[in-house]
């Protein structure tokens, strides 16, 4: 994406400026202020570990920076967060992998189907060379990635019939995002992936446009999915984490002081949103069942015939990711 002249300049402030008014964060006086912008909702992981973000950063530099949030897309969408970073007009933000794609195929490491075991596993990729080197394209669009929060892990939602292998998965309409991989993925798996903006699912699945989403649990739960989908699927198909970016002409304008402050804040924060999103799950499967959500728990040897499917996604892919990095991966992650 090429950094937008200055002469669109003007017009891009303009409806930022506004937006600024919609932030909760209270105005005082500082020295340097960070515009930090990110998807999702106040209440879900990621906003509170940005929250917490900010407590720590304001708290450490006494006052000398100041964070505002915005929060649930509120400063625009992800084009607009990228052009926010490399303009200047917006300091720090997040996005996921599949956003990222288009800047390096390294990202597409992220839309593998049944890659990841487990969390532990996960970490030793995004925090690993694997992952940071994936970050480290950015940087030639004027953007640095600090480090890799997460999403969580897919599994399938759906308003039509529990789903407790794979032949009943067949020709259920699911909404998959914008990931050429992620829709791949549910073909292979026989559903009918049907990519739908994000602001328009809620509706989507409570009109019954689509059966279902592929979607983690927190995700699920802070939009309210379980009120529109009663049978749930323990798939674990993709694990989607979300990288932090921040400016990289505002983060070379910062003192070597301001610098280590930042980015010790964000290592903070990394794991406490990571810990949030782990330990949310049990609660969010519990309160689920609770409000008569169907869950099904897919068997080792049942999971495997679904892995087994999707080997045609690594087909598609395994030539821009590197054969060689998908071993990698694989061994980093083998035992885990």
């Amino acid at each position: 994406m090429k950094i937008i002249r200055r002469s669109v300049l003007a017009m891009l402030a303009a409806p930022f400026i506004a937006v600024a008014g919609l932030s909760s964060a209270p105005v005082q006086a500082a020295d340097v202020v960070i515009k930090l912008a990110h998807p999702n909702v106040p209440q879900h992981p990621m906003g509170e570990g940005f929250e917490y973000f900010k407590e720590l950063v304001e708290k450490r530099s006494d006052g000398e920076i100041r964070v505002d949030i915005f929060d649930s897309s509120k400063f625009g969408n992800f084009d607009s967060v990228i052009q926010g970073l490399q303009t200047g007009l917006l300091q720090m933000g997040s996005a996921s992998g599949p956003n990222l794609a288009p800047f390096s195929d390294a990202f597409l490491i992220f839309d593998m189907p049944f890659l990841f075991p487990s969390y532990e596993a996960s970490d030793l990729i995004t925090d690993g060379p694997i992952g940071q080197n994936a970050a480290k394209a950015l940087e030639k669009t004027g953007i640095i990635g600090l480090g890799y929060i997460e999403i969580g892990f897919r599994h399938v939602f759906n308003n039509q019939r529990p789903v407790e292998k794979l032949e009943d998965a067949e020709g259920l309409k699911i909404r998959a995002s914008g990931s050429k991989a992620h829709v791949a993925t549910l073909q292979a798996l026989g559903m009918n992936a049907t990519p739908i903006a994000w602001g328009e699912v809620y509706t989507a699945l409570q009109q019954k446009t689509v059966d279902g989403i592929d979607i983690d649990l927190n995700l699920a739960w802070f939009n309210n999915f379980p009120e529109v989908n009663k049978n749930l699927t323990l798939v674990g198909s993709i694990y989607s984490p979300h990288l932090v970016m921040i400016s990289k002409m505002f983060y070379e304008s910062l003192t070597p002081e301001q610098q280590v402050l930042i980015t010790e804040a964000f290592e903070e924060m990394k794991i406490f949103e990571r810990n949030k999103i782990r330990e949310n799950e049990k609660m969010i499967i519990e309160k689920m069942k609770e409000s008569g959500v169907q869950i099904v728990e897919l068997s080792p040897e049942e999971r495997a015939r679904w892995a087994e499917a999707t080997k045609v996604v690594y087909e598609e892919y395994e030539d821009r990711i590197g054969k060689d990095v998908i071993e990698e991966a694989r061994k980093t992650m083998a035992g885990k």
